[in-house]
């Protein structure tokens, strides 16, 4: 009988002549522990996620830091060019090479009444009516100039808010402002104009909505940050990703240079600029005030664990894949442990006492440390083994999570896991960007793993509708909905797979680069993909333990199209079933609960599905695919449910 044959024959022994497929829950027969960290999130700043993105400032190159200075700024009638002076000019000023913030910029102004300089904001400036935004700058008053106007400009140029700052001595100060939105704009700009003739040296010109996440000023966009704490994840894992990499060492992340004061923070050409020839992004660049301390406190204010990922010494191996000499190597191993330091250290202590400085002084009580994102090869493996043994010396309490490469398979997927298990590696990241049917092949994946080496850290994972990296790449329904029965392999394996993460997280409408991706925004609407509803699903109905539900004896994993994994949550004494149906079919249910003679009468069942494969949420039409919620009542006896095809459900009973 061959194993199809096999398969039909089970099914329709547990199909009784009601056409009901019969599964048997087992809510007192633990298999795993399912770890706080089962389901979190992973931030890469790719697709304009933080400049222009959670980061909620709205000034493009603020500081005049880009590669062309002036790029984001506009000068409409601008002599720059020209030896003449007619109605004015901004000239970039470099500073001393020791200094971080290098630039500024000198305004002359002949004609106030028709120079001006405007800001363009990421794709434009998102701009809601009543609204304040607060505005600040620096700026070293030379000659004439005593009033610098701010003005908020919208699409057709009219004027939606304004206010004058009064300017004055020729040192450098800090000023600040509000502004009054009196209109919606999604695509505002801002111009700076001058009641006076005259020269004044400006810099840090910075504009935040004072509505962010928490109300801090300078924040994050408050409607970003609210559907990452709608997920409940268990981790934040930050900041990528092959930024963290970069394509050359001198362009890697370095976190020492995203903490201290703002305005100190070096601004670094992000590394996805122009990576794609489909999506070249050349204004593309990090200004760090979304940085490490920012991404600690976001980890915080989420309940989640921080997850910091950090260069190992290779750059990216799909670009230069330079490499530091193993001799030395100190310095990104120092980083390692000053790291550790910043996040956990007494504030008496060199870096604890930074962290303090911003504001925290008690811990990030950090847990989980990085080394390297994809590497692959054995020049991965000796620079592992020197930031394993130096971690551990010094914090053995810290678990390291290394990487096994840019694949689920192959001959470095194979020989990076040969090499973690020799090294006695505690959690090993991994990786997998397929088409929605491995992701539906592999809901097996973790059975027949061995449970003596590494945890595993499903770290980056997607399906992909047409390719890799293929900018035709959709988040449909039918590629959520194979990710949903991936995801119950995962967590039925819950005793070896202890962390995941879909990636990427964000992508601005006009400014992404990779697709598909997690959360879609524009600059005043944001919206989750199918595939954010199927993470949310599973991360916030996450029981404590495992326990089997079974079809004729075995695991349901595909069988007639149907996935599912059980839990229970003792605080609540739930049984939580998710139930994912692959098929084209509806299914009808029912349920056994062995050992259980009754449970509530009242059943809570959610249900996520979409009329067609290829259906999408978009910002326009936000909830085409999304949860729906419903009582089911019951004698408390016996269990019946009807699931149609294309679906996912999860099923909250009391025992």
């Amino acid at each position: 009988m061959t194993r199809n044959i096999l398969a039909i024959v089970l099914i329709v022994l547990a199909t009784n002549l009601t056409g009901q497929t019969r599964l048997v829950v087992k809510p007192n027969e633990t298999i795993a522990e399912i770890q706080p960290t089962m389901y979190g999130i992973f931030f890469e700043d790719i697709n304009f996620a933080a400049d222009g993105g959670i980061y909620a400032e709205l000034v493009k190159n603020r500081s005049f830091e880009f590669f062309e200075p002036m790029m984001g700024w506009l000068e409409p009638n601008s002599d720059r060019h020209s030896l003449n002076l007619k109605s004015g000019k901004a000239t970039p000023i470099k500073r001393s090479s020791d200094e971080k913030n290098q630039h500024f910029i000198k305004v002359e102004v002949n004609d106030p009444n028709g120079y001006s300089i405007i800001n363009e904001g990421f794709r434009g400036m998102g701009i809601k009516k009543d609204d304040t935004y607060n505005l600040t700058f620096m700026a070293s008053q030379e000659s004439g100039i005593k009033h610098v106007i701010f003005s908020l400009l919208a699409q057709d140029g009219s004027t939606i808010g304004a206010d004058t700052v009064t300017v004055s001595g020729n040192n450098w100060k800090n000023y600040a402002t509000s502004i009054k939105a009196t209109k919606t704009c999604p695509k505002a700009k801002l111009k700076i104009t001058f009641s006076e003739s005259g020269t004044i040296d400006m810099d840090m010109i910075s504009m935040f909505p004072e509505d962010t996440w928490k109300g801090r000023p300078k924040g994050l966009r408050k409607d970003l940050v609210q559907l990452l704490a709608d997920m409940q994840p268990g981790f934040l894992r930050f900041p990528g990703g092959c930024i963290v990499e970069g394509r050359t060492l001198d362009r890697r992340y370095q976190w020492k240079k995203t903490v201290g004061p703002i305005d100190e923070r070096e601004n670094l050409v992000n590394r996805w600029n122009t990576e794609f020839t489909h999506r070249p992004t050349p204004d593309y660049y990090q200004s760090f005030g979304l940085g490490f301390f920012e991404y600690f406190q976001l980890a915080e204010d989420l309940g989640a664990q921080p997850l910091p990922i950090l260069s190992c010494g290779m750059a990216c191996q799909f670009n230069t894949g330079e490499l530091v000499p193993l001799e030395e190597l100190d310095p990104y191993v120092d980083d390692a442990l000053d790291l550790i330091e910043f996040a956990n250290g007494d504030p008496s202590t060199e870096w604890g006492k930074v962290r303090a400085d911003m504001g925290h002084p008690e811990p990030f009580n950090l847990k989980y440390l990085g080394i390297g994102n994809e590497q692959w090869g054995p020049e991965y493996f000796a620079r592992y083994k020197i930031f394993d043994k130096a971690i551990k010396e010094k914090y053995p309490d810290i678990v390291v999570v290394s990487g096994s490469g840019p694949f689920p398979d192959g001959e470095y997927f194979d020989y990076g896991w040969e090499q973690l298990k020799k090294l006695h590696a505690e959690i090993v990241d991994e990786h997998y960007y397929r088409p929605p049917q491995w992701f539906l092949d592999n809901a097996t994946r973790y059975d027949e793993y061995d449970r003596s080496g590494p945890k595993v850290f499903a770290g980056e994972y997607a399906a992909q509708s047409v390719a890799i990296a293929s900018p035709e790449n959709k988040n449909n329904w039918d590629c959520a909905l194979s990710e949903a029965a991936f995801i119950t392999g995962m967590e039925r394996n819950a005793d070896l797979v202890v962390m995941t993460s879909y990636a990427p997280l964000f992508a601005h409408i006009d400014g992404w680069q990779w697709t598909p991706d997690l959360i879609w925004f524009d600059n005043l609407r944001s919206m989750g993909s199918a595939n954010y509803y199927v993470q949310k699903m599973f991360s916030t109905n996450t029981g404590d333990d495992v326990v089997p539900i079974q079809l004729n004896g075995n695991d349901l994993t595909g069988q007639d199209g149907l996935y599912a994994t059980a839990s229970v949550k003792n605080s609540t004494n739930e049984i939580i079933l998710k139930l994912v149906n692959a098929s084209d079919s509806d299914k009808s249910l029912s349920f056994d609960f062995e050992g259980l003679k009754k449970f509530g009468k009242k059943v809570s069942v959610t249900t996520l599905t979409g009329t067609s494969p290829d259906d999408m949420n978009t910002l326009d039409n936000p909830r085409e695919i999304y949860p729906e919620e419903s009582i089911l009542k019951t004698n408390g006896k016996e269990l019946k449910l009807d699931i149609g095809a294309k679906s996912l459900v999860v099923v909250k009973l009391k025992k």
